[in-house]
């Protein structure tokens, strides 16, 4: 990881949670209901995006990189699929961090110019990991 790929994924994530939850809610209200194609080209979009950041080591899916836009999804279908991008984004968190006097820090690669720790790493500060114990 360097400082590029915590930025890159610092905006995928959020978007990520973002169309989750708006998608979520429509999923609580109408679960059967078909995505409009303007949200589903945005889901798309994003889902393209998160299959490159992520690569083979955290993709969610082997066989999944979007959805057919000529058989829409249900919400279910999409709040499904996007909780486990999420997850897998949270995996990659939690293999790159570490927590220093209680504050967790991306631990990413750095050069001279930098402030970097005993490892030559830099650290950026970052939320915790979900679902992962002190």
């Amino acid at each position: 990881m360097n400082r590029s790929n915590v930025d890159i994924f610092e905006k995928l994530s959020g978007q990520l949670l973002s169309i989750y939850e708006e998608i979520s809610l429509l999923s609580k209200k109408s679960p059967n209901d078909a995505v409009n194609k303007f949200k589903l080209k945005f889901v798309n979009d994003l889902m393209l995006k998160s299959n490159d950041y992520l690569s083979l080591k955290y993709k969610p899916f082997d066989g999944f990189d979007k959805f057919d836009e000529d058989d829409i999804p249900q919400n279910s279908d999409v709040v499904f699929i996007l909780s486990q991008y999420l997850q897998c984004f949270e995996k990659l968190r939690a293999d790159n961090v570490v927590i220093r006097n209680g504050a967790w820090f991306w631990h990413v690669e750095g050069d001279e110019k930098d402030n970097l720790d005993k490892d030559g790493m830099v650290l950026i500060r970052t939320a915790k990991p979900k679902k992962l114990k002190d």
